[in-house]
């Protein structure tokens, strides 16, 4: 069966989750922070992935948080989720099935639930021929290269064989270098397979290759550079330099007690009412210092807006 897969292309910010200060999550905050991807012009929602805190929810929680982001979105982008945090593959299965359930466009598994982090390829594909047996054959899958609580990258076989099943769509990719996206690349061509790069300093570099989109965390801060930076490569491409190399320098902001970091940003601009994390305590975390280089980071892409003439 062929199905269209020209959704799975562009900006995908892995989205937060606000809560309130007793630590509940603060749906207000939550429809304020969709709106605001949306009008930067975002191609699709990543929702419930490590940035939305999902080691920290609850299954309940997080189907709840996936469903009012699908119906709070109400087809206005697609949408994708993850969920799959267990350690067993009967656990995860239901989890998959649970979110799939939510409406979503697709649901996104974790490279490191599918095998410990000692164990091979082998274990990996029994683990992806499991959930794809038992999950429905229209339901779109993705991989998301998550560096928590392990990172595990992808190997080549694993890509091939995702990409040969016609079921996945979605690779969220953090290998962090160039040449292997190239590889990437070049495994899935041809299938229903779309790679996004999480990577800010290989971006430009890797959408020259043949990369379909950017999913990274710092959508969180200026989505609208990056949604200007994917559509406009191609026909303005010494200002893409530009930017890129801006984008590529603001990115090592992603070490300042992010995701503190983005809620103090979104505090900032009256998109949250609290900077409550669960994963990360935010009083006293999050240091003046670093906070006060956030704004100046963020301060200099206005600027560097207005030297590029950009909207």
């Amino acid at each position: 069966m062929t199905r269209p897969n020209d959704k799975y292309h562009g900006v995908w910010p892995v989205m937060l989750t606000p809560f309130d200060d007793d630590g509940e999550i603060d749906y207000g905050s939550l429809a304020k922070l969709i709106d605001w991807y949306i009008a930067a012009g975002v191609h699709g929602l990543f929702a419930a992935c490590q940035s939305s805190e999902i080691f920290f929810l609850s299954d309940a929680e997080t189907q709840r948080l996936v469903r009012f982001v699908v119906d709070h979105v109400a087809g206005r982008v697609p949408v994708v989720a993850s969920g799959h945090t267990a350690a067993a593959a009967s656990q995860q299965i239901d989890q998959i099935n649970a979110i799939a359930a939510c409406g979503v466009d697709g649901v996104i598994l974790i490279s490191n639930r599918l095998a410990m982090p000692a164990e091979g390829d082998d274990r990996v594909l029994r683990s992806l021929e499991r959930i794809t047996a038992a999950t429905d054959a229209s339901l779109d899958l993705g991989i998301y290269e998550c560096p928590y609580p392990s990172k595990r990258l992808l190997s080549d076989e694993v890509i091939r064989w995702c990409a040969a099943s016609n079921r996945f769509t979605f690779i969220k990719d953090t290998c962090c270098s160039l040449p292997r996206i190239r590889q990437r690349l070049a495994l899935v061509q041809g299938s229903r397979l779309r790679i996004a790069n999480a990577n800010s300093q290989t971006l430009l570099g890797s959408l020259q290759a043949g990369a379909h989109g950017y999913s990274g965390v710092m959508a969180n801060f200026h989505p609208d550079l990056y949604v200007w930076l994917y559509e406009h490569w191609r026909d303005s491409p010494e200002t893409a330099e530009r930017l890129q190399n801006y984008l590529s320098v603001a990115a090592l902001a992603e070490t300042l007690s992010y995701p503190v970091s983005a809620k103090d940003y979104h505090t900032s601009i009256g998109t949250f009412a609290s900077t409550r994390c669960r994963a990360r305590e935010a009083n006293g975390y999050f240091t003046t210092h670093e906070a006060s280089t956030m704004r100046q980071m963020l301060a200099l892409g206005e600027d560097v807006k207005q030297a590029l003439h950009l909207p």
